[in-house]
């Protein structure tokens, strides 16, 4: 099928050679005889045409001299053969050697005539639905000194051009076709001369590959495919030698992999899956005919593919830390990469051993957030203090109005670090499994919590004018939580409406039942939140608007102990927002027994 291919593509490169280019040399030929005929045959009627008009000049300077001009031209036309026309400047035929002047339209508007009135000449090719063949009618403008008062038409028939552009034509299909026939047995002998070499290749390739290595393949052409005929040869002989070397090595390898509790996967030097143990298949979802695939296809990591490479190119052990993801399920592992020998000291395969480490680096990556973000958010406040304290130092400081201006941002900073440190220290207390055994959950009256809330939050909403609504039941709602952390978490959500809440606005506190749930909603009408950004508000330190969560005194922690408070007591928190529409947080807890 392969060396059938080859001849088909061959000859119809060949016959796509010769067929376009005798198409294009014929089709050359035909366009040049036409053309050159044409302009000879113009030429000559331009000729006559001069001469025409110098003979009819005198019979066109009067209407007396114009009554005779007519048998003048048939005169003039039976000695020259040609159609000669005369035509005043407005298109009116004044004398025809073919036809009676009377009966003929006007013919100010044909080509020829047109662009000799407007040029030196005009030429145009038609057909004679009279004589049933194509004219061509050349042009000329008759002038009286320097004045244009007619014009001379003169015409011929393309009879005999035409019938030989045929004779050549039909000559030219002839040399076509006899060619191409040539070309068509040519490119057989060819075709078949240069795949018949390649057609022994594949017959011995498929019996290599059916495993009888004994064959060999023996072709004298003294060009690549002879080179690639023994390239094919040298590679049967090496499998032939080490088929044996990887069964018995294979047989070692199942003893180890039935041994393992890691996952571990066996891969041959060119990083294909030969074998795996329970583990693996469980964890990469390896299934019986995946064995035999490059382990980018079962694995899919090109980290691990580099890593075998090197490992069989260096020939020693390493470690990789791996991140995949299977399902949906994100994973970290770390994998010892090892060669297995084979037989005079090359390698035969790599052995790969995952250990998981994913709930280690999961820990690692939480506090090395936390680490950089906290002090990210530390060295804001004291680069400004040490800033301004400096101004100070330099002289600021004997200027009173400066001064007291430095020294409030100073404050101001102060008082905003101490503020995060706060929420870090509560934070790690709430992370702290010790602590949280020692905090005792009881019933707590959720809307008495919220009063409360509200009423100690009141100079900052009376402040910006602000009306906080308390909407709750006749009879009292009590949650089973810890009432001072149930008042933290009130107070972060209030915190946050009344900052972001333009002066004037309303922010609403309803405490409700469901089923066996206390339900606590927090409702605004602020600026609201993108949508982009809901997902991400109850992270550590993210701000929906940096700058103005800084001016309003925010940390970028409130909401994460929010979050971790509200799960800690058994319950569940949920925000909607629209932009300039406000913001609701919705706090389901347990209700008490």
């Amino acid at each position: 099928m392969f060396s059938s291919g080859i001849r088909t593509r061959l000859i119809a490169s060949f016959l796509l050679l010769i067929g376009a280019t005798l198409l294009a040399l014929g089709s050359y030929i035909l366009w040049f005889f036409h053309d050159y005929n044409t302009e000879r045959l113009t030429d000559n009627l331009l000729t006559e045409a001069k001469i025409a008009e110098q003979l009819l000049l005198p019979y066109m300077r009067g209407p007396s001299q114009q009554g005779t001009i007519e048998a003048h031209v048939r005169e003039l036309a039976s000695k020259v053969d040609h159609r000669i026309t005369i035509i005043d400047k407005d298109g009116v035929v004044l004398a025809d050697s073919w036809e009676n002047p009377a009966a003929m339209e006007n013919h100010h508007d044909r080509p020829e005539v047109r662009d000799a009135l407007a040029s030196e000449h005009g030429a145009a090719i038609r057909y004679s639905t009279t004589l049933g063949e194509n004219l061509l009618y050349v042009a000329i403008p008759m002038r009286d000194a320097a004045e244009t008062i007619g014009v001379v038409r003169v015409a011929a028939t393309l009879a005999y051009v035409e019938a030989g552009y045929s004779r050549i034509r039909s000559v030219l299909l002839i040399a076509f076709f006899v060619t191409s026939l040539f070309a068509v047995l040519l490119s057989f002998r060819l075709a078949r001369k240069y795949t018949a070499p390649l057609e022994t290749i594949t017959r011995v390739a498929r019996l290599m590959g059916q495993g009888r290595l004994d064959k060999r393949i023996h072709i004298r052409t003294g060009d690549e495919i002879e080179v690639l005929g023994h390239t094919l040869n040298n590679l049967a002989a090496s499998l032939d030698e080490k088929i044996n070397e990887i069964v018995a090595e294979k047989r070692k390898l199942e003893l180890i992999l039935a041994n393992m509790d890691n996952a571990v996967i066996l891969l041959d030097r060119y990083g294909r899956v030969r074998d795996v143990n329970g583990l693996a298949a469980a964890v990469f979802g390896i299934a019986p005919a995946m064995i035999g695939q490059h382990n980018i296809q079962v694995i899919g990591h090109s980290a691990l593919e580099k890593a075998v490479r090197e490992t069989v190119d260096e020939g020693r052990s390493r470690h990789i830390n791996l991140k995949t993801n299977f399902s949906g399920v994100k994973k970290v592992f770390q994998v010892f990469l090892a060669p297995t020998p084979g037989t005079e000291n090359e390698i035969a395969g790599v052995l790969c051993v995952f250990h998981d480490i994913t709930a280690l680096k999961e820990v690692e990556e939480r506090q090395a957030d936390f680490v950089a973000n906290a002090s990210h958010e530390l060295g804001t406040p004291l680069t400004a203090i040490k800033g301004f304290a400096e101004t100070l130092l330099d002289g600021a400081i004997h200027d009173p109005e400066m001064s007291v201006k430095f020294i409030t941002i100073i404050q101001e900073e102060a008082d905003r670090m101490h503020r995060l440190v706060k929420d870090l220290m509560q934070l790690a207390r709430l992370n702290s499994a010790e602590y949280r055994q020692q905090v005792k959950l009881e019933s707590t009256a959720v809307d008495k919590v919220a009063a409360t809330v509200i009423a100690q939050l009141y100079p900052q909403w009376h402040t910006k004018t602000q009306d906080v609504k308390l909407v709750a039941a006749d009879t009292p709602i009590v949650a089973n939580a810890n009432p001072d952390w149930l008042t933290q978490v009130l107070v972060n959500l209030l915190d946050n409406s009344i900052k972001f809440t333009p002066p004037g606005g309303t922010i609403t506190v309803a405490c409700s039942k469901d089923n066996d749930s206390a339900v606590i909603v927090v409702e605004d009408t602020g600026i609201g939140i993108p949508a982009a950004d809901l997902p991400l508000i109850f992270d550590r330190f993210y701000r929906v608007d940096r700058s103005r969560v800084r001016e309003g005194g925010g940390t970028g922690l409130g909401l994460s102990i929010v979050k971790f408070i509200v799960e800690t007591l058994g319950g569940t928190i949920a925000v909607r927002s629209k932009v300039g529409a406000g913001t609701t947080f919705t706090i389901t807890l347990p209700l008490a027994e």
